[in-house]
C-alpha cells in the first residue's frame, strides 16, 4: 500500500490454531489467549525488535508490555491491537500504518515521534505523552483519553470522533482538519493552536 508516496505493507494475518478467530502471535501458531506461555511470546519478539531498525509486519496483539523500550525504531504494518503497555517508551519512533485499536496504553511516552495512518480506535490512553510528535491521519475514534499531554503536536486530519478526554492538553498543537465531532471533553486546553481549522462540529464536516 502506497500513502502520500510511502510504502508501506499491511501485516499478514495468520490465525489462531485454537480457531478463536485471533490473530495468532508473530514466531506461534496461537493467540495471546490460546499461549500456553505468554511470556516466552513477548520475549521472542522483544528480541526480533532489538537486533532490528525496522520493525516490519509483526502481530503482537493482545500481549502485555511493561517498561519496554519501543524507542528509535521504525515500525511498519504492525498489529497490536488489544495490547496492554504500561511504562513503555516510543520516543522517536517511526510508525506507518500500525493498528492499537482497543489497547491500554497508561504512563507511555510517545513523544518526538513521526506517527502517520494508525489507528487507535476504541483505545484507553491514560497519563501518556504525544509531545512534539507528528500525528497525521490518526484514528483516535471512540478511545477514552485522561491526563494525556499532547502539546505542540501535528495532528493534521486527525480524527477524535465520540472520543472521551479529560484533563488533557493540546496546547500550542497544530489542529488543521483535525475532528473533534461528538467529543466530550472536560478540563481541557486548546491554549494558542488553531481551533478555528478543526471540525468540532458536524455542519462543519461537509
Amino acid at each position: 500500500m502506497k500513502k502520500n508516496g510511502y510504502t508501506c505493507s499491511m501485516f499478514t494475518v495468520n490465525f489462531c490454531a485454537a480457531g478463536c478467530g485471533r490473530p495468532a502471535i508473530t514466531g506461534s501458531t496461537l493467540c495471546a489467549i490460546h499461549s500456553a506461555n505468554p511470556a516466552a511470546d513477548i520475549q521472542r519478539l522483544l528480541e526480533y525488535i532489538a537486533g532490528r531498525e525496522l520493525v516490519r509486519d509483526i502481530s503482537a496483539a493482545g500481549l502485555h508490555f511493561e517498561g519496554v523500550d519501543f524507542s528509535r525504531r521504525q515500525y511498519d504494518g504492525c498489529n497490536f491491537s488489544g495490547a496492554t503497555f504500561s511504562m513503555c517508551l516510543f520516543t522517536g519512533a517511526v510508525m506507518r500504518l500500525n493498528f492499537f485499536d482497543f489497547t491500554t496504553l497508561s504512563f507511555c511516552d510517545f513523544s518526538n515521534g513521526d506517527l502517520q495512518f494508525l489507528s487507535f480506535a476504541g483505545a484507553t490512553i491514560r497519563e501518556c505523552t504525544f509531545e512534539g510528535s507528528e500525528l497525521l491521519h490518526i484514528n483516535f475514534g471512540g478511545t477514552l483519553i485522561t491526563d494525556s499531554t499532547f502539546n505542540k503536536t501535528n495532528l493534521y486530519n486527525s480524527r477524535f470522533i465520540d472520543a472521551n478526554i479529560a484533563r488533557t492538553n493540546f496546547i500550542d498543537s497544530n489542529l488543521k482538519r483535525a475532528n473533534f465531532v461528538k467529543t466530550r471533553r472536560e478540563e481541557i486546553s486548546f491554549k494558542y493552536s488553531n481551533t478555528a481549522e478543526a471540525i468540532f462540529e458536524m455542519e462543519s464536516a461537509g
